[in-house]
């Protein structure tokens, strides 16, 4: 048994540091964005089906919104450059910008060496649940996504409908690409409508029953020239289960919104690349 020293509680006592302050960030202007959405006809809708993916694209400068149409269900969000799918979203360094949890005014930032805003939120109707007494949040980019490998792992069953399969079946068919080919880029995901937290005794990750109602919806403004994948995760509102047949789940809808002409991407980061060298 290890001995706990005599300044242990000075040592817990310390003041935390923010890793990353923030107020240097752009300022993305969600208001003018807001106004911009609101002159945008509807290009595209997508229903995304219980326990299965489905892809669309946005243009950059447009708006997708993602919404639950018939009753509470979580989504499993990836986004890829629509023209380079070595960038996609890095929820890692989101985490570590805006928090476990993001909403109005954060962005989702795209992986090393792109590490450019993809998407904006803009609006989200459940901004107001705020932190819950058990230190549950909405919309998070902590947990990975529902896959086959942990399920196999924990539990000794083959099952194919978790969002990383899903996901890569979608990717998989909008690109053509062998099943083989498209799961390597899958990534970590935005866990859209979900609830979630760290246990306060073990820190644990947890889930617990999404707030998302029917007419829910989170909306973002597209940076890039984007392609998604969304999955209605298999954990329906993940109030009891994921990765199963048993939870009761809904459809998701996706809506695209393109502007009037083109806008080009918000460039890519200024680091230069010369490492020291």
């Amino acid at each position: 048994m290890i001995d706990t020293p005599p300044d242990a509680e000075d040592r817990r006592q310390i003041a935390p540091v923010i890793c990353y302050p923030n107020e240097t960030l752009p300022d993305f202007g969600v208001a003018g964005l807001r106004a911009q959405a609101d002159d945008m006809p509807s290009v595209a809708k997508v229903t995304v089906p219980p326990r299965d993916a489905a892809t669309f694209d946005v243009p950059a400068g447009g708006v997708f919104r993602i919404s639950c149409p018939d009753g509470s269900q979580v989504g499993d969000l990836n986004l890829w450059n629509a023209h380079d799918l070595s960038e996609r979203f890095f929820s890692g360094k989101t985490r570590a910008l805006h928090g476990t949890h993001v909403t109005t005014g954060c962005a989702l930032w795209s992986n090393l060496p792109f590490l450019r805003p993809m998407a904006v939120v803009i609006d989200d109707s459940l901004e107001w649940y705020g932190q819950d007494a058990f230190g549950g949040r909405v919309h998070d980019v902590i947990g990975t996504r529902c896959d086959p490998y942990t399920h196999h792992l924990l539990n000794g069953q083959d099952y194919h409908y978790c969002c990383h399969s899903n996901l890569t079946r979608a990717l998989a068919d909008a690109r053509g690409l062998r099943l083989a080919d498209a799961e390597p880029h899958i990534h970590d995901v935005l866990n859209v409508f979900m609830c979630t937290g760290f246990s306060r005794d073990t820190g644990q990750y947890f889930m617990k029953a999404s707030p998302a109602r029917s007419g829910d919806q989170i909306t973002f403004f597209a940076q890039i020239d984007l392609l998604g994948a969304l999955s209605a995760c298999p954990g329906g509102d993940c109030s009891t289960t994921h990765s199963s047949d048993v939870a009761t789940c809904h459809p998701l809808l996706v809506e695209v919104f393109a502007p009037a002409r083109p806008v080009p991407p918000v460039p890519l980061n200024g680091y230069d690349r010369s490492h020291g060298r």
